[in-house]
């Protein structure tokens, strides 16, 4: 007699609901127990009355597909961090022993940051009786990729913990927060523990030949380096530094986990525009802004100014964390634009505001995080006027119908 797991697993379970439901000897954990229904198998309640909606893409799958995009950008950090620790030692660079070395630094961080963040959110789903959202697996991924692979595990964890519940929780939960919980975290670590957080000591290790501990490793990345740069020739001094285009767009330089290889992160946008979850209006219109600000600013750079000024709007894009932002934070459909013209007029200055703080603010070549989440609290601003403006045009149209 053959039995299906599946099936014997799914049958205990339903077994098990009048302990969990109201009145039941365990109905405090509801939230656990109806959290298997959501990510294990379909749920099987159905609203009491018509009318009924039919969606393939419920919010589990939704998530689900945020994270399968979100992958790319993961691998490629962890083998850029085991190739970039590699080459600091002097040992063979070989693809298989650059992943392992690399997940060997991220896993932790990525195991420390579910943990921490999932206890938060089942104890706000308990002490609430409401369900525990998806929405987890998304933030609690995007944080770790955000930070340098030398961040110690207790900030990590501490971070988390700021993002869920000051940038989600207290604002009632899932799609109720104002800024995206991930950045919230990375704002406050980048606040709380810069030195941590810039990667000062990207790389320790021990030398099994010489049985020699190195205190670290560390370098300047792409953006300090043109930041650093005086007059035009900033190109020149990437190179000279070792940094090439083709480097920026693979992922081989130094940088946070998950946003120094471009074409991970296009890949992931592939998948988000592909699958209609990701917004390619904010896309397009971040990658326009910063590359008609990244213009203006060249225009406007003189003999004097810092190198960065004259970076060209391309070398932008591959930088820092421009692109990650923009396929992944920008795009959050809770805390963005949600009108059509609001998410172009969005995107557009989260693109000219990161490139006007890297050039106007040398010390903090960077940018994308505070632009979205300056833009973040701006959005609904920019909802409300973009509807203004269609009840105008609606009440002259209806005016000019009835003369």
């Amino acid at each position: 007699m053959n039995v299906n797991p599946i099936k014997l697993l799914e049958e205990k379970l339903e077994a098990a609901r009048p302990l969990f439901e109201k009145g039941g000897k365990f109905e405090i954990f509801f939230p656990l127990y109806e959290a298997k229904e959501t990510f294990l198998f379909s749920p099987a309640t159905v609203t009491a009355a018509g009318p009924h909606v039919r969606d393939a893409l419920d919010m589990k799958r939704l998530m689900i597909l945020v994270v399968v995009a979100i992958l790319p950008t993961f691998f490629a950090g962890s083998y850029n961090v085991g190739l970039q620790a590699l080459a600091a030692q002097g040992l063979p660079t070989d693809p298989v022993s650059c992943m392992l070395k690399g997940l060997m630094a991220t896993v932790p961080i990525v195991i420390v940051s579910y943990a921490a963040g999932g206890i938060w959110e089942v104890l706000f789903a308990v002490v609430r009786r409401h369900e525990i959202n998806e929405g987890f697996l998304v933030t609690g991924l995007l944080f770790p990729l955000t930070l340098p692979p030398s961040i110690p595990l207790w900030m990590v964890a501490l971070g988390i913990s700021f993002g869920v519940v000051l940038g989600k929780e207290v604002f009632g939960g899932t799609g109720m927060n104002v800024l995206n919980p991930a950045l919230t975290a990375r704002a406050f670590v980048f606040f709380a523990y810069p030195a941590a957080i810039s990667g000062d000591k990207v790389w320790t290790w021990v030398n099994p030949a010489k049985d020699k501990l190195v205190d670290g490793y560390s370098g300047a990345t792409p953006l300090l380096v043109a930041a650093g740069s005086k007059g035009p020739q900033v190109v020149a001094a990437l190179t000279d530094a070792g940094f090439t285009m083709k480097q920026a767009f693979l992922g081989s330089i130094p940088g946070s986990i998950g946003e120094t290889s471009t074409l991970a992160c296009l890949a992931g946008a592939y998948i988000l525009v592909a699958t209609g979850v990701g917004s390619w209006r904010i896309m397009v219109s971040c990658v326009a802004g910063a590359l008609g600000m990244a213009v203006v600013m060249n225009a406007a750079a003189g003999p004097e100014s810092a190198g960065i000024m004259f970076l060209p709007g391309v070398w932008h894009l591959m930088l820092g964390g421009f692109m990650f932002g923009t396929v992944f934070m920008a795009t959050d459909p809770v805390s963005a634009a949600r009108t059509k013209r609001g998410k172009v007029i969005y995107g557009l200055l989260i693109g000219a505001l990161v490139i006007l703080i890297r050039t106007v603010n040398p010390a903090y070549p960077e940018g994308m995080m505070l632009a979205i989440l300056f833009l973040n609290i701006l959005a609904p601003l920019i909802d409300y006027a973009v509807m203004q403006g269609h009840f105008a045009k609606r009440k002259a149209w209806r005016g000019a119908s009835n003369v």
